[in-house]
Order: structure tokens, then sequence, then C-alpha cells
């Protein structure tokens, strides 16, 4: 029996065993494989490990996505979450050619995915409040949103979490060094109904406090020359 003789149901379940290269390969072999890879029902999960899998063509995005994960772990990837003024050269270059990645997918998302449930970013250093913004008018079902050093999201996020977030029952705000105890303190008052996380975010040095940052910078000089 050849594995075109299967009905539409099998063929999703087989095709939901692979990754997105192997769906999008077996896909080309003929066109009957090609409308099961084009089924919508086949893309309610989604996700992502580097910025380059964003940029590729085997994938769909449409209303069936449900959960969508996007988290670079990479030690390349981890330096966008780097203070600007400790990057070197090397590293500002690599940051600018990524800069506008996730944030641009995520926009995709806002127009295609109005019934998101799920969203995890992790060590997405580019992704602004205005982004998340977006996301949250977009998606009114999203019921969790997972944010780990993510180092651009502000209490703004915070805040359009309490006007936008009606439907979301989990925020992490992990690793995040620009959200504030007062931004946290006010989802707490505003959404009881949040299970609110905030690991090791609140209680960081944020961006905006330049005066800390060459404090530890001169620290971290009379290290080097001890």
């Amino acid at each position: 029996m050849h594995i075109t003789q299967l009905n539409r149901e099998c063929l999703l379940h087989l095709f939901s065993f692979l990754d997105k290269d192997s769906r999008k390969n077996l896909a080309k072999t003929c066109h009957r494989l090609l409308e099961v890879f084009q089924d919508p029902l086949l893309w309610s999960l989604l996700k992502f490990h580097s910025p380059v899998e964003l940029k590729k063509d085997n994938f769909l995005l449409g209303p069936a996505l449900k959960h969508l994960s996007i988290c670079w772990y990479s030690e390349r990837v981890k330096v966008c979450n780097i203070e600007d003024w400790m990057k070197n050269s090397f590293q500002k270059d690599f940051c600018k050619r990524h800069e506008n990645t996730v944030s641009d997918f995520l926009l995709d998302v806002c127009n295609r995915c109005p019934n998101l449930l799920s969203l995890t970013l992790s060590g997405c250093g580019h992704v602004t409040d205005d982004c998340i913004l977006q996301l949250l008018k977009n998606c009114p079902n999203l019921r969790s949103l997972q944010l780990e050093n993510c180092v651009r999201i502000s209490d703004h996020t915070l805040e359009a979490v309490t006007v936008h977030g009606a439907a979301l029952r989990t925020l992490h705000v992990d690793f995040c060094r620009n959200v504030t105890q007062a931004g946290l303190e006010r989802v707490r008052a505003k959404c009881p109904s949040v299970m609110l996380r905030a690991d090791r975010s609140a209680n960081m040095i944020p961006d905006s406090k330049p005066e800390k940052k060459l404090m530890l910078e001169k620290a971290s000089r009379k290290l080097v020359q001890l």
C-alpha cells in the first residue's frame, strides 16, 4: 500500500510526527501530500529555535495557529540581550542584522493568527512593547504570555496586559530587566485572575539607569586590573 492511498486523517496524523523540514520535503513529492502540508489543521503548533527558521518556507501561518514558541538559546543569539554599551563591534553587527526578524514575524502573526492562545518568547532581545501590544489587540483569545530574557520589554507591556489582556490567565516576565515592581503590582491589582511570575526581573538593573551601568563598568575594569 502506497502512502498516498491513506485517507486524509491518517496522513495528517503521520505528518504531525515530522519536523517542519521533513513535512516540506515530503510535500514536494506529489500533489496529494502537498495538499496535506497545506492543511491548516497541521499548523496549530509552531516552535522555532533560531532566527534562520523564521525566514524559511517550511511552515504555514493562519487562523489555525493556537500555540507559538520562539526560544533562542544559542550563545550567538544570547548576545542580543547584552546591553549595547557592553557589546563589541562584531556583536553589534550581529544584532543589527537580526534586529527586526522576530518583530516582523510577530506582526505577521498579528495579521494572520487571530485565534492564538499561547505565546512563548525566550531570548528575543529585539521584541518591543509595541509588538506585544499589537499581539494583545489582534489576538483577543490569548490566554498565556510567557516572556523570558526579553530585554526591551518594560512596564508598557504590563500596562497593555491590563487593558487588552482580558482572556489572559498566565503571564511570565522572567529575566526582563526593564520591568519594575510597581508595574507588577499594577497587574496584580487590575488583573487578579492572572497567574503572574517575574523571576529575576524587578530586582535587576534596568537599561534606564546609566549611572548604575557606569558603576558596574568601573567595577568590572577594577576586577580585570586585579
